[in-house]
């Protein structure tokens, strides 16, 4: 099953099979463009026309009802010519007059006499001729005929004596002496009697939808007789074209108007006189249905057709392709060695043999190319092999060759590094330091290579410091990859560390020299105010020489590293401690105050007091004069401070020493004391601590 489909995608996926779609396509998309245009042009022309037909029947319709208005009033007059005077005083002869006048009966549903006081005298209707008890003096009609002596069509009203829709004619009859005499007729709107012979909607017409209004938009005519009377605004099928005849000013037009509807065709044309109104709709599906069916048997066509072309297409391109298909057998085993690369390929005219012609030359191409670089990545495996450091390239952040001494340098095997990130080797930087890989990629950018050190981890965890150096195969295209080399730094950096480290501190004690702290002291002094409060300690041990003198250099070396113990433990880790000469030490107190400042070395004496070094069966002692110097606005250099300091530490060994005393900067500058040999004997500079010499503590 797997293979079957496999197949088959395969057939769909292959040239034949897409020439012929896109064939089929374009055979599909002519033919729907060009029956969807003149579809749409046949829809828009046949619309147009019934627009016309429905218009021009609209105009028909409203002119034959006007003709019937006046033919109606023309009637009545008739009738009025001969009803004289007297006739109206004889119901005799009045109900005989009715009686001859059956041609009125056909054309109005009712016709009456009335007096001019407004009583009916006489009333033909489908009952026959008789004279009702109904007095229309009040009537709206009666009274506009009897006040304007002309012929009045009324507004659609309810009949006094059946209750139902009727429009009422009035004919007034006058003679020289003026009206004696009012002639009426009534059209029954719930019996059609106003179209009755005017229009009459075709069987075809099984859709559409005419309705007759006053100028008020009342409803005159309504197939459904319950929607007489009531507002054209209420039929949907009209409604939005009534709105667009209000808005247009309810023009009565007899020449017809188009009117907006949607999907329908409608129609409007006004009757002169009465002022009404006829309207025509249709649906415009009506009116497109036999185009639909057209474009349904046009597009079954159609598809048969393309299914047809299809086919032929299909079976033309399986014939004039089959080059083509010996040409994607043997393009398969075109590098699987199977064959040599000159061989095996089919003899054709055209573009397909052109194209095994190429593909012929490119596989000979390339089977030497290949060779080539066989023996080029042979001569480099030997290179990266006998390689005396280690040498990776790297592409997309992976490792993609290494060098034999970077597996050793890294304790991990070829297989094990190759297609891994280097990640895996480069120890994040610590701090804010950028990453390795932001400070390659701005190295590239200035077209230069990366020179730095950073920690690699080894496959057993432990870790080194690396000198690495990365430059690009490319620098125009830095994505190609880039070349990595790889030393191990470890002891010259410890060398490094150790000169840094013995070039700002003392050997003996391990605390920081006087050029270190004559520097630490200068950048206080540049800081102010921002470094305030600061303080500077003078220490000077007492009877360091009876030490020296009793025991030897070497404990007086180890009565120093006590001493350097003991000042230590007495201050913050960010105080700088200084051995500044052979037993003299000082202290660097930062953000401390003046009075913070001798407490803590107030401590220190106690605490360099409490030393007790053994010797012999007794021990060694010393003491410690302080002097302690705040730095101020006085004080202008590092000279000036410890200048305070030392006249401070001077006022202690006078004061009897083992005491402090603090000083404010010196009015002047004090002279430096000569070193005394005591101090000069046990200096970290000096090569020679077994020498002597008079201490000055006497």
């Amino acid at each position: 099953m797997n293979n079957r489909l496999l197949r088959l995608e395969n057939a769909l996926g292959s040239l034949k099979a897409r020439i012929t779609m896109g064939g089929i396509m374009a055979l599909v998309l002519g033919i729907g463009v060009i029956t969807t245009i003149l579809v749409g042009r046949t829809e828009h022309d046949l619309l147009e026309s019934q627009q016309q037909h429905e218009l021009s029947e609209a105009v028909r319709t409203a002119s034959l009802l006007g003709h019937k208005v006046i033919l109606l009033q023309r009637g009545l007059a008739s009738v009025g010519e001969v009803l004289d005077a007297p006739m109206l005083a004889d119901p005799v002869a009045l109900h005989e007059f009715m009686r001859t006048k059956p041609l009125l009966q056909t054309f109005f549903a009712s016709i009456y006499v009335a007096a001019p006081d407004g009583r009916v005298l006489v009333m033909y209707d489908e009952k026959g001729v008789y004279r009702p008890e109904l007095n229309i003096a009040e009537g709206p009609n009666f009274r506009r005929a009897m006040a304007e002596g002309r012929p009045i069509i009324s507004d659609p009203l309810m009949g006094p004596l059946t209750g139902e829709p009727i429009v009422a004619f009035t004919q007034p009859v006058r003679n020289a002496t003026g009206i004696y005499a009012v002639l009426g007729g009534t059209l029954r709107l719930s019996s059609r009697n106003l179209l009755a012979g005017v229009a009459d909607l075709k069987e075809t017409d099984t859709g559409a939808l005419m309705v007759v209004t006053d100028a008020q938009g009342r409803m005159l005519t309504h197939p459904d007789r319950r929607r007489l009377l009531q507002p054209i605004s209420e039929e949907p099928r009209l409604a939005q074209a009534f709105l667009a005849w209000k808005a247009d000013g309810s023009p009565v037009e007899p020449q017809g108007l188009m009117l907006p509807q949607p999907h329908e065709i409608t129609s409007a044309a006004g009757v002169p006189g009465p002022d009404w109104m006829v309207w025509r709709t249709r649906p415009e599906i009506e009116v497109l249905a036999p185009v639909k069916s057209a474009r349904r048997q046009a597009m079954l066509w159609a598809g048969s057709l393309v299914a047809v072309v299809s086919a032929g297409m299909f079976l033309t391109l399986w014939w004039l392709l089959q080059p083509l298909m010996l040409l994607e057998r043997r393009a398969h085993h075109m590098f699987d060695g199977v064959m040599r690369p000159e061989d095996g390929w089919p003899k054709a005219d055209g573009e397909i043999g052109h194209l095994a012609n190429v593909l012929r030359d490119v596989g000979v191409q390339r089977a030497e190319l290949e060779r080539l670089n066989g023996e080029m990545i042979s001569k480099l495996r030997s290179v990266m092999r006998s390689a005396p450091i280690g040498i990776a390239f790297i592409r997309d952040r992976r490792f993609e060759l290494v060098s034999d001494e970077l597996c050793r340098l890294l304790a991990y095997d070829d297989s094990d590094l190759l297609g891994q990130p280097v990640d895996l080797i480069v120890v994040p930087p610590e701090d804010d330091q950028p990453a390795l890989a932001a400070l390659e990629k701005e190295a590239f950018a200035t077209s230069n290579s990366y020179v730095g050190e950073c920690r690699m981890q080894r496959g057993d965890g432990t870790r080194f410091w690396a000198r690495l150096r990365s430059r690009p195969v490319d620098l125009a295209h830095t994505d190609f990859g880039s070349i990595w080399t790889v030393l191990n730094i470890d002891e010259q950096r410890s060398a490094r560390k150790a000169l840094e480290w013995s070039a700002a501190h003392d050997g003996l004690t391990g605390l920081a020299n006087r050029q270190r702290f004559d520097q630490h002291a200068r950048r206080l002094i540049e800081a102010r105010p921002a470094s305030l409060p600061a303080a500077m300690v003078f220490i000077d041990l007492d009877h360091f020489k009876e030490v020296n003198d009793t025991a030897g250099h070497l404990s007086g070396d180890a009565m120093l590293r006590a001493a350097a113990a003991a000042i230590m433990s007495r201050v913050r880790s960010n105080d700088l401690a200084a051995r500044i000469g052979g037993d003299e030490f000082a202290l660097l107190l930062e953000q401390c105050t003046h009075e913070a400042a001798v407490r803590v070395a107030e401590d220190i004496v106690a605490s360099i007091s409490a030393i007790a070094l053994p010797w012999l069966s007794g021990s060694l002692h010393v003491g410690a004069s302080i002097g302690v110097a705040s730095l101020s606005d006085e004080i202008d250099s590092v000279e000036d401070w410890i200048s305070a300091a030392d006249a401070a530490c001077y006022a202690a060994k006078a004061a009897g020493r083992g005491v402090v005393r603090a000083g404010r900067a010196p009015l002047a500058p004090l002279a430096p004391r000569a070193p005394t040999p005591a101090r000069a004997a046990n200096s970290a500079d000096s090569a020679d601590s077994s020498e002597t010499a008079d201490s000055t503590d006497d």
